[in-house]
């Protein structure tokens, strides 16, 4: 043991800094300091909590806006693959001038996951355009009956990130990161926001039969937000919701008296604890959410109570149609009865989806064909029963295509610059915003990141993407990360 002289000549003692006690003292104050580290972060987020809670229990209880919104709801239809935007809605004639060339020099080393873009030879568009509705807004014939709702449409023609795969980009569009673990836009929106519907799940994906996209359920995943907020697949056919049936052998009667007593235990529990583990709130909101689904859910989803005119209209009657139209017709019985965010995603991971390689052509016809009619159909009849001005339409890919060849005929993946639209909502259809370069290769002109995208959505519904944040591992996090600009949403407003 190291000593020291005592004051006056007295006995040497301990040298403080080196003693076990100090030693032991320093490292307990140190626990104590971790500890109290987490505790205060629990209180933080506990006044989250409570604050996003206007009555205790129901943590999808449905909450004001940041500002008067121009939306309630949104249909965003999902193109997994990534549309060429050549084909689709941006017209390149210099393009078509230029097929069979190489790439100019100028434009430079651009990075792609497969092809060499500087090597390859550019592709023109053998799909025409036609310049539709009022407005001319130019529209390609591979969407014959979306041409005539060319002014409803507000067509961005410049997003562009930085994701090259399917899944990082689908993250990206989803959640505005490319990794896993982040909360999706639709679960951004539920918490922002809340419910209007106490019967129905805030948020809803149906995606194709199989199920098979390639970023999984991240694209609609709660990330790090209370698992309330998570997505609820929907099925167009069979069981709508998925473990939400009651089992045979037990009546509704039953089935009450048992949720009733253990809610009972789980709301004792939650008087006895502090506000921080509020969280146990989230899960008695879900066990009665899920008992109110057994009813609610099959009579949302029963597209057959439908007339036969509205059935035809979305294409039910037609094998190329039926499925995807099936599930824009849930989408708007959905918002109808009060979802806050519908996820409609056309694309299973494989060929049979938007990632067109082999050929450009024929792929963009082929799955047009199955998604044209039906989001027709879904503009027609949300306008016809007055839900239009106040749902908001996404349309948009995880990126474009490359102008170049692919194998001689398809596209690679190109993040650089591609086209998305939306109508509904109070948006000013009938506008191309923004531009690529005069190949379609960047976005030159009003770049538009999703993270733009993201607080364009969110202003639109009244929600400050600076505002929308939540606590985790210590810090506020976004949709928008630290970025992300709504000045943009003024272009895309209805003006009085």
């Amino acid at each position: 043991m190291h000593t020291c002289p005592g004051p006056f000549g007295s006995a040497p003692r301990p040298t403080p800094d080196l003693s076990r006690r100090h030693w032991i003292t320093n490292v307990a104050g140190g626990m104590g300091a971790w500890a109290l580290l987490a505790l205060l972060e629990k209180e933080a987020r506990a006044d989250l909590l409570t604050a996003a809670m206007p009555s205790l229990g129901n943590p999808l209880a449905a909450k004001p806006p940041h500002f008067p919104a121009k939306a309630k709801s949104v249909i965003f239809l999902m193109m997994a693959g990534g549309p060429s935007q050549m084909e689709t809605f941006d017209p390149k004639p210099m393009l078509n001038k230029m097929a069979g060339q190489k790439l100019p020099e100028s434009f430079g080393k651009i990075p792609a996951q497969f092809t060499d873009v500087t090597k390859e030879l550019l592709l023109g568009s053998r799909i025409d355009f036609r310049n539709c509705g009022k407005s001319g807004l130019p529209v390609s014939d591979a969407f014959p009956h979306l041409q005539q709702h060319a002014d409803k449409l507000a067509v961005i023609r410049s997003c562009y990130h930085d994701a090259f795969n399917h899944s990082p980009a689908q993250y990206v569009l989803t959640t505005g990161m490319s990794r896993m673990g982040f909360p999706s836009v639709g679960a951004w929106v539920t918490y922002g926001l809340g419910s209007v519907s106490e019967n129905l799940p805030a948020l809803v994906v149906m995606a194709e039969t199989d199920g098979k996209l390639k970023g999984g359920t991240p694209c609609w995943g709660n990330g790090f937000l209370p698992a309330i907020y998570q997505g609820s697949p929907v099925q167009s056919s069979g069981t709508p919701i998925l473990y939400v049936e009651r089992q045979a052998q037990l009546s509704a009667e039953r089935q009450r008296r048992i949720l009733d007593f253990s809610q009972s235990l789980n709301q004792r529990h939650s008087g006895r604890v502090s506000a921080a583990a509020r969280e146990l709130d989230s899960r008695i909101a879900s066990y009665e959410l899920a008992y109110r689904m057994q009813t609610a859910a099959p009579e949302a989803v029963d597209i057959m109570k439908e007339s036969e005119a509205t059935r035809q209209l979305y294409g039910l009657d037609e094998e190329v149609t039926r499925d995807f139209g099936a599930r824009c017709l849930i989408a708007r019985r959905l918002v109808e009865r009060g979802v806050r965010f519908v996820q409609v995603i056309s694309g299973s991971g494989d060929t049979k989806d938007w990632d067109h390689h082999d050929d450009a052509h024929e792929g963009t016809m082929r799955q047009a064909r199955k998604v044209d009619k039906p989001i027709a159909a879904l503009l027609k009849d949300l306008e016809t029963r007055g839900l239009l001005d106040e749902t908001l339409i996404v349309w948009s890919g995880e990126f474009g295509r490359t102008p170049t060849t692919q194998g001689g005929k398809g596209r690679d993946h190109n993040p650089n610059g591609y086209s998305m639209w939306m109508a509904g909502g109070g948006i000013q259809g009938g506008q191309a915003i923004g531009a690529t370069d005069e190949l379609g290769l960047r976005a030159v002109e009003d770049r538009m990141h999703m993270h733009d995208i993201h607080a364009t959505i969110l202003a639109l519904l009244g929600l400050d993407h600076r505002k929308l944040t939540y606590l985790f591992q210590g810090r506020r996090f976004r949709l928008t990360d630290v970025h992300g600009e709504n000045e943009f949403s003024a272009r895309l407003l209805r003006h009085a």
